[in-house]
C-alpha cells in the first residue's frame, strides 16, 4: 500500500490541478486566471454560473473560485448546484459585498472559504492551498477506509474451481508488476470487471483512479475524444479543453471494456499509444506520457475477429501479452453452492429476515442448470427466493427457474459450443476450434488437453 501523500505539492502535481474561476467581470477573471497560472496551477474560466456548470459536467475540475454577485446565478446558487453534483469538490466564494449571514450560509452549504474583495494575493493563495489540502485529506481517508475494507480483494472472489483459482493466481502475480497490460477474456457476466478492479487495488494504487470505458457503448465518432480528450477549437463545438479517459487514469488503471467491439478506425490510434507509451489530445501536438496500467476485457474470440477483419492482429499481439481467461459458471459448477450461500448471507443482512438456507432439492435444481456466463443470473434467482420465502428453507419453486432447463445432463457428456461461418466450415476448421476450446479449459496445459482429446502429445502439437 502506498503511503499517504504529503500535503505539499510539487510543480507537476500543481499542473495536474485544475482550478475553475467564475466571475462576470472580464478584467477580474483575467487577473485571477493569470495569477493562478503564475502559482503553477491549470486554470479554466467562466463568465457565468451556467457556463461554469457546463465545464464541471465535461471537465475534471479540482477547485472552484466564484464571485458571489452575478446576474444569472449568484455564487451561493452555483455552490448549491455544484455540491449536488459533487459533494467533494472544494469551493471558494469571493464577494465585494460581504456579510456575516452570507458567509454562514456559504459555509453551511459546504464552501471551503469565503473571502472579501479585493483579497490579497497571499490570502487567496493560502486559501487555495488549504482547500486543496483538506479535499485531498478527505479523499485519502475514504480511499484508506476502502482499502482496509478491501471490497475488491482476491479473497472476496470465492471459488473452488481449479481454472478460476489459476486465473486468480495469475491476476495476483501481475498486480505486483506496475503498468503491465492485461487482457481478461470470458463470457459476459463472468466477473471480468471485478477481477480488473482487484488487480488495480492490489497494485498499491489507493491514491490513484480506476477509470473504465465501454468500447462497445460509445459511438465511433465520440470514442476517440472520450479516450484521448481534445483541446479548445479542435473541431466544431469544442469550445473548451476536455480531459479524456487517459488523462483521468494517470498513475492508476484504465479499463478498456469489451475491446473486441472497438471500431477499426480507432484501433491503430490505440496501438500507437501502447507502442510509444504516449498520446496526443485531439487538436494538439503535445505528447503526454502514458503512466498507467491498461486492462482490456472482451467476451469475443479475438482471433476469430481478426480472421473476419474486425480486429487488428498487431493490436491483438500488443494487448494479449498477459491474458487471463475466466470460465463461465457452467464450467465451474462446484462454485454454485459457495456463491449461493454468499448471496444468501448478504440478503440476510440487507433484508433483516430469517433465511435458514437452501434445501437440497433447490440446490440440486441450481446445480442442474446449464448456466450462461452470467453469475448475476444466479444472484437474481437467490434474490427472488430470499424475498418470497417466509422463514423456511428455499425450495425449488422459490427459484422460479424453467424446469425444462433444469434436467440434469449426462455427467459423462462433453458439451462444446462450436460456431463457424458456413462459407469457411470444414472438418479441419472444426477440429482446430475443438482443440482451442479444450486447450483453454485445460488452462493452456497441452499435455492435459491431449489426454482429454485422447491423442498423443505429438499429434496434438501437429
Amino acid at each position: 500500500m502506498k503511503g499517504v501523500r504529503k500535503y505539499s505539492m510539487n510543480q507537476n502535481e500543481k499542473l495536474k490541478t485544475t482550478i475553475l474561476i467564475v466571475d462576470d467581470d472580464p478584467s477580474i477573471l483575467l487577473w485571477l486566471t493569470k495569477r493562478i497560472k503564475t502559482w503553477g496551477y491549470t486554470a479554466l474560466s467562466a463568465l457565468s454560473g451556467s457556463d461554469a456548470l457546463q465545464i464541471v459536467d465535461s471537465d475534471s475540475v479540482d477547485l472552484i473560485i466564484s464571485d458571489q454577485t452575478m446576474p444569472d446565478m449568484d455564487g451561493l446558487a452555483l455552490l448549491k448546484n455544484v455540491k449536488e453534483k459533487n459533494q467533494d469538490l472544494p469551493f471558494i466564494i469571493l464577494t465585494g459585498h460581504g456579510s456575516l449571514d452570507t458567509a454562514v450560509i456559504a459555509m453551511r452549504r459546504g464552501a471551503a472559504d469565503y473571502l472579501s474583495k479585493p483579497c490579497m494575493s497571499d490570502e487567496l493563495q493560502i486559501s487555495i492551498e488549504r482547500a486543496l489540502k483538506f479535499s485531498q485529506l478527505n479523499l485519502e481517508n475514504r480511499e484508506l477506509k476502502k482499502y482496509l475494507s478491501d471490497p475488491y480483494g482476491f479473497e472476496k472472489i470465492v471459488t473452488q474451481s481449479p481454472s478460476m483459482r489459476h486465473a486468480l493466481e495469475l491476476a495476483a502475480k501481475v498486480a505486483g508488476i506496475p503498468n503491465t497490460a492485461v487482457t481478461i477474456c470470458g463470457e459476459s457476466g463472468t466477473g471480468k470487471e471485478l477481477l480488473a478492479r482487484a488487480i488495480h487495488y492490489h497494485s498499491g494504487c489507493i491514491d490513484s483512479r480506476f477509470v473504465g470505458i465501454n468500447c462497445a457503448g460509445i459511438p465511433a465518432n465520440l470514442l476517440e475524444s472520450e479516450l484521448f480528450g481534445h483541446v479548445k477549437g479542435a473541431f466544431t463545438g469544442a469550445d473548451h479543453d476536455r480531459h479524456g479517459k487517459f488523462d483521468l487514469a494517470r498513475q492508476g488503471t484504465l479499463l478498456l471494456d469489451e475491446i473486441g467491439d472497438m471500431p477499426m478506425d480507432i484501433q491503430p490510434k490505440l496501438l500507437r499509444v501502447l507502442e510509444e507509451r504516449c498520446y496526443e489530445k485531439i487538436g494538439s501536438d503535445k505528447l503526454i506520457d502514458v503512466d498507467m496500467r491498461i486492462i482490456a476485457t472482451t467476451h469475443r474470440d479475438l482471433e476469430k475477429q481478426i480472421a473476419e477483419g474486425k480486429f487488428r492482429r498487431d493490436l491483438f499481439h500488443r494487448i494479449s501479452r498477459f491474458p487471463i481467461f475466466l470460465p463461465p459458471l457452467r464450467e465451474r459448477k462446484e462454485d454454485i453452492p459457495l456463491l449461493a450461500d454468499l448471496f444468501l448471507e448478504k440478503f440476510r443482512q440487507e433484508l433483516g429476515k430469517p433465511l435458514p438456507g437452501i434445501s437440497k432439492a433447490a440446490m440440486d435444481v441450481l446445480m442442474a442448470q446449464q448456466w450462461p456466463g452470467y453469475i448475476r443470473v444466479l444472484k437474481n434467482r437467490i434474490v427472488r427466493a430470499a424475498i418470497v420465502t417466509d422463514g423456511e428453507l428455499i425450495r425449488p419453486d422459490h427459484l422460479n427457474l424453467d424446469p425444462k432447463s433444469s434436467s440434469r445432463p449426462d455427467e459423462n457428456m462433453v458439451h462444446l459450443d462450436i460456431r463457424l461461418p458456413s462459407d469457411s466450415f470444414s472438418l479441419d476448421a472444426a477440429t482446430e476450434q475443438i482443440n482451442d476450446i479444450i486447450l483453454k479449459r485445460c488452462d493452456g496445459n497441452k499435455s492435459k488437453a491431449a489426454r482429454v482429446l485422447k491423442v498423443n502429445r505429438n499429434r496434438f502439437y501437429r
